[in-house]
């Protein structure tokens, strides 16, 4: 949210979230507010390397453009500073000349030039390569051109490379020479006086610009380089473009507002498969090991101060090696062992309620979509008034009327969720039946329990979250306006109570603080609920196989808009760019004129050959990937490079394991007779490229499984602290048969077996030093070889 934006006047306000100066993900709009609660969660990999991660407040305007306030800023060394943890930030003013992104490739070097009457002076050689990565101008390819300067005191020679037309990937590939002293003997007047000394001050600066024809050029980054680290050697890297000087400081002194951000940043070094063997298979072994508190993957949510940082990276690993379940299975067995009541199992944030948790979030999205959507967006879309809190009616509003609108969408909210269990992720079903018969042996008198163990579960932590929060389960595009938001809480609030009843025996009626909850619960208390309630959760409780929904029908996997080329399938009219909407299902690629219309083109998902990037140069735009099927190939724009990446990911995810797929193909497009990246003349020709894909198979859950090692081993690295801490306290309790002095050290371990936990502890520690010699070697040798002139 962002509080005191200026204009001090109620306003329609955005943020859009930058990579340097690309947008990736833009909120909704806020309308009539000066402090704008916007609530929306991005979570996306960033696919290409970026010095700023940037956000925008706009102030909306409908006939003119947009203005921007203000911005926040992060540099990205500067963001493991604020992961994790909420910061208000001050907004900015947007100076165009700190609006910066892209590198530029330059060769330098300093040479001895022995004159004709024999004197030494020397002489800068500056080649200036090529550029990548530059903004787009007004959403177009810039018309980018490089100005080269020799600066001092008392000298600024410049030269300028030719401008280069609509590309964000310049190769200039020009040459300048540039006289940096003579020799003491040498006698012709110039222009400039050098002194040997003089060499100390000077340095390199090459501006980028874009050439605006007729109207004033813009400036695109600049980088320095000192004359005196060239030491007479030839030195050749890259160069991240930077802001002017004074770009960030303006004249401006006034209060912009102020945006609050909660950012989380990890970025993982991943080394070959082969290094993480032995911590792979140590953790894939816990729940094999007794009792599970001296497991490694036990020990790892121990030793984290936020269980969730080890939660997440836990769950995928495990379910990527198919061990979820019997790991869940344990840790619910010693969680149940220190629950003392029915009524409160399962209610905590323990181990096992995170990891299934975390388990229903990533298995469970289809299920949701299936399930909710359709109803969430009615409800999001037509909005009927549903307030039924005396305190909160507006004028005018009539409560019994509101009560029969929530009335009508609590039942059918109720009816879809109660009759989805045959779309139930097996997985799930798998867990929630060891849940299930771990809470019937624990509490053998209590006829209930194995109910309210699932119900505590699917009801309270996954269709009533995603109700409440249909933007974070990817349920609705945005987070829902004030009065929408209140319908929703209202709508899980009963969804909660609904599904509890299956499995209490007494009533809910009880729970609930407000009179007018209990006033309105009291139309449902009829027996066909609890009946639903109890056949849906031992439906999704049971291991008996389902009918396979879900190969029966499609699995939706991405959707939305982006441009694609014409294919030239008709011999009449341009093959020009065209806004679609793009479907990709477990089943078909499509596009459609607009969405929820009928699909104008469909390709099988088992036609597909190939799915790689497209250069720039073919059509001079960026985020350009082709689709290579049975017919001319398809060429599409996303949006912005995050949008590209998700896309090429999730096509050549699904088509992973298509016999025909192509080994090599081209990277440019076939135009004018012949291929612009190998100049065959044959459109059939083989390409001149190996295909790059090489993505897991699995196109419901997306997991690298080698990545989640690696932040688990960094999880050990950052609290090793705690893991030496563990084994001490492993070590007092095997030694004295328990704690005798400062038991507060280590009161807030879970240790059974101090025996089997120190042997455990031993494997990791000794597993993450061997893990921290592969990085070191790693960083030497990318510190020797690192090409980036300004990192």
């Amino acid at each position: 949210d962002a509080k005191h934006l200026v204009p001090n006047k109620m306003r329609d306000f955005f943020c859009t979230i930058n990579l340097d100066q690309e947008e990736v993900f833009r909120t909704q709009v806020v309308e009539k507010s000066l402090s704008p609660y916007f609530g929306e969660e991005f979570y996306f990999e960033i696919p290409r390397t970026f010095q700023w991660l940037s956000f925008y407040i706009y102030d909306k305007s409908v006939l003119q453009k947009d203005l921007r306030i203000g911005k926040v800023s992060i540099k990205k060394e500067d963001l493991c500073n604020y992961t994790g943890k909420e910061n208000w930030f001050m907004l900015q003013p947007v100076d165009s000349n700190s609006e910066v992104q892209g590198k530029v490739h330059l060769e330098l070097k300093l040479n001895e030039l022995i004159t004709d009457n024999g004197s030494v002076c020397q002489q800068l050689v500056v080649h200036i390569k090529e550029c990548h990565g530059l903004p787009l101008i007004n959403g177009q390819n810039c018309d980018p051109y490089a100005t080269v300067s020799l600066v001092g005191p008392s000298r600024n020679d410049q030269k300028k490379t030719k401008v280069k037309k609509k590309t964000s990937n310049p190769q200039f590939n020009e040459t300048f020479y540039f006289e940096v002293t003579r020799s003491s003997s040498y006698t012709k007047k110039s222009q400039f006086q050098v002194e040997e000394e003089d060499i100390e001050k000077l340095e390199v600066r090459v501006d980028l610009w874009n050439n605006g024809n007729l109207v004033q050029d813009i400036f695109l980054g600049e980088i320095k380089v000192p004359v005196k680290v060239l030491r007479n050697d030839s030195f050749q890297a890259w160069y991240l473009l930077q802001p002017r000087e004074n770009g960030n400081k303006s004249s401006k002194t006034d209060d912009l507002g102020s945006l609050r951000l909660n950012i989380c940043y990890t970025e993982d070094c991943v080394l070959p498969s082969e290094y993480y063997t032995s911590l792979r298979n140590l953790l894939l072994k816990s729940s094999d090991v007794q009792p599970i508190s001296a497991s490694a993957a036990y020990i790892l949510s121990e030793v984290c101060r936020d269980k969730y940082d080890a939660v997440l990276p836990l769950v995928r690993l495990l379910l990527h090696h198919h061990k979820l379940v019997p790991f869940v299975a344990a840790v619910a067995e010693l969680d149940l062992k220190d629950t003392q009541e029915a009524n409160t199992i399962f209610r905590g944030n323990s181990l096992a309620t995170r990891c299934v948790d975390e388990m229903m979030k990533i298995v469970g999205k289809h299920y949701l979509k299936v399930t909710l959507k359709p109803v969430i967006d009615e409800i999001c879309e037509s909005p009927k008034p549903c307030e039924i809190d005396p305190i909160k009616l507006r004028e005018g509003d009539n409560v019994e009327i509101n009560m029969e609108n929530l009335r009508y969408y609590v039942d059918k909210v109720f009816r879809e969720i109660v009759r989805s269990s045959i779309s139930c992720p097996t997985l799930m079903c798998d867990v929630f039946y060891s849940l299930r018969h771990l809470a019937a042996k624990r509490f053998p008198n209590d006829p209930h329990v194995q109910y309210s163990a699932v119900s505590s579960f699917v009801f309270l932590r996954f269709f009533a979250v995603a109700v409440v929060s249909p933007h974070t389960f990817h349920l609705r595009p945005h987070h829902p306006d004030a009065q929408t938001s209140r319908t929703l809480t209202l709508i899980s609030k009963a969804i909660q109570t609904l599904g509890s009843w299956g499995s209490l025996t007494k009533s809910k009626l009880s729970s609930f603080k407000e009179t007018f909850m209990c006033e309105f619960f009291k139309t449902f208390q009829e027996e066909k609920f609890t009946e639903s309630v109890k056949k849906f959760l031992d439906d999704v409780s049971s291991t008996e196989s389902k009918e396979p929904s879900g190969v029966s029908e499609p699995v939706h996997l991405k959707e939305g808009e982006m441009y694609k080329r014409a294919q030239g399938r008709t011999r009449i009219g341009k093959k020009n760019f065209k806004k679609r909407w793009f479907c990709l299902t477990s089943r078909e690629f499509t596009y459609h004129k607009q969405q929820d219309k009928e699909p104008i083109f469909t390709i099988p998902i088992k036609n597909i050959l190939a799915v790689e990037k497209l250069d720039e140069s073919s059509f001079n735009k960026k985020n350009m990937f082709q689709v290579l099927h049975g017919e001319k190939p398809l060429y599409i724009q996303a949006n912005n490079c995050v949008e590209a990446s998700e896309w090429i990911e999730a096509l050549c995810r699904v088509t992973r394991c298509n016999q025909k797929r192509l080994s090599f193909y081209h990277p440019s497009a076939f135009l004018n007779g012949s291929w612009l990246c190998c100049k065959a003349t044959a459109e059939s020709t083989e390409g001149c490229a190996r295909c790059t894909a090489d993505v897991p198979a699995d196109t419901q859950i997306e997991i690298d499984g080698d990545r989640e090692t690696e932040r688990i081993y960094s999880l050990f690295t950052i609290n090793r602290s705690k893991l030496q801490k563990l084994e001490e306290a492993c070590g007092s309790i095997a030694v004295y048969q328990g704690p005798q002095k400062e038991p507060d050290d280590y009161s807030n371990f879970t240790i059974e077996d101090s025996v089997a936990t120190f042997h455990t502890l031993q494997q990791i520690i000794d597993i993450v030093e061997k893990l921290n010699e592969s990085h070191e070697k790693y960083q030497k040798k990318r510190s020797s070889s690192a090409k980036y002139g300004s990192e």
